[in-house]
């Protein structure tokens, strides 16, 4: 196989494990928390700055790469580690929610899916297949089954639908992927509805992928109700497989789904509120570009240990940024992702030590969340 997976430690106060992914570009520590580089780049840093922060592992976007560049061109690269020149761990998404957020621009059927590009309009067609093949010529240690996302809120029945979709599309793409140094996960679907949730696990663990995402969670659904489903969902999931919770970043959410046996994350938050002026700290997130910060000459958040913070002030910060100067958005780029990445080295360190439900009681009693 592509890769293994294997547990090293369970909590005993929660479902909270550490484990070990060994991918053939490295082996990744879990709980892991993977930047995102949608288009083979975490925006405004170098791989090596993303691998100074504590990155592992990065996951980049089969649908934007196949429309730019292409993925034949990424190939004659040499594939997606050479071209990014990351010699990590990568996981790339199948496309899929990208191609049903376009939600007008797209038509489905059983077949795939007919979408307008964002880009220039013009029309396209994704199928299973076609993913499939787009991630293989990527060359990622881990691809993602093409699934249908429903998004939230939505009926039984357009659930139901999209869920079935998705395990006949999951048979689809085991019997067409063949590459052998990458493995294929699968992707479990619906919704917020405890029965179809429960099928659609039962479905894709008898079909025997490597590991597992959680789709359709984190899509607008409060956070309540996403912790609900994990509840009663990842206990009928493979426990000797990982576990991936797509789309899930805030550090409440985090240890929110560590605490409930998530293994695997990522999310464009981290990098996307850093380009709005907003970082996180241990006591919330903090938004820079206030002009409260002007005169502002202590760090982005004193407890932090990185470049930023140990070498820059949030008044320096905030001018760069109203100042419309690229570094600003680079320095708070690098302290989200080593405020997360360090987090989840805490948090392996907590189950480790066996005191992690205090470490979460502790952190999230101070954390203010929105």
């Amino acid at each position: 196989m592509a890769i293994s997976f294997k547990v090293i430690k369970e909590d005993t106060e929660s479902r909270a494990r550490l484990g070990q992914l060994e991918t053939p570009h490295g082996t990744v520590q879990t709980p892991v928390f993977m930047p995102v580089g949608t288009q083979a780049s975490v925006k405004t840093m170098t791989p090596h700055e993303v691998s100074q922060v504590g990155g592992e592992m990065v996951l980049s976007n089969t649908y934007h790469l196949y429309l730019r560049p292409g993925h034949e061109l990424v190939a004659e690269a040499g594939g997606l580690h050479r071209f990014m020149r990351w010699d990590g761990p990568i996981l790339t998404d199948s496309g899929g929610f990208q191609v049903f957020s376009l939600g007008p621009l797209r038509r489905i059927t059983d077949e795939g899916v007919t979408f307008r590009s964002h880009i220039d309009g013009s029309e396209l067609f994704f199928s299973p297949e076609i993913s499939m093949d787009i991630q293989m010529a990527l060359g990622a240690d881990v691809a993602m089954a093409f699934d249908e996302c429903p998004p939230y809120p939505c009926s039984y029945e357009e659930t139901r639908k999209a869920t079935e979709r998705t395990t006949s599309w999951a048979r689809r793409c085991l019997k067409h992927h063949n590459r052998k140094d990458q493995a294929l996960f699968g992707i479990i679907q619906g919704g917020v509805h405890r029965d179809l949730r429960l099928k659609s696990a039962a479905e894709l663990s008898a079909m025997g992928f490597p590991g597992y995402g959680i789709g359709g969670l984190s899509v607008g659904e409060p956070k309540p109700l996403m912790y609900e489903v994990l509840d009663y969902l990842i206990p009928a999931m493979p426990g000797e497989k990982p576990r991936y919770l797509m789309g899930v970043g805030s550090p409440d959410c985090l240890l929110e789904g560590v605490a409930r046996g998530v293994d695997m994350f990522d999310c464009v938050l981290p990098t996307r509120i850093a380009r709005n002026g907003t970082v996180f700290t241990r006591d919330g997130k903090l938004v820079v570009r206030n002009a409260e910060y002007a005169r502002d000459f202590s760090p982005l958040d004193p407890e932090c240990d990185c470049y930023a913070c140990r070498n820059f002030t949030r008044a320096y910060i905030r001018h760069l940024i109203k100042a419309n100067e690229v570094l600003g958005i680079r320095l708070t780029t690098i302290h989200n992702l080593r405020f997360v990445l360090r987090l989840m080295e805490d948090i392996r360190t907590a189950i480790a030590g066996n005191h992690f439900s205090e470490m979460k009681t502790k952190f999230l009693r101070r954390f203010k969340t929105d």
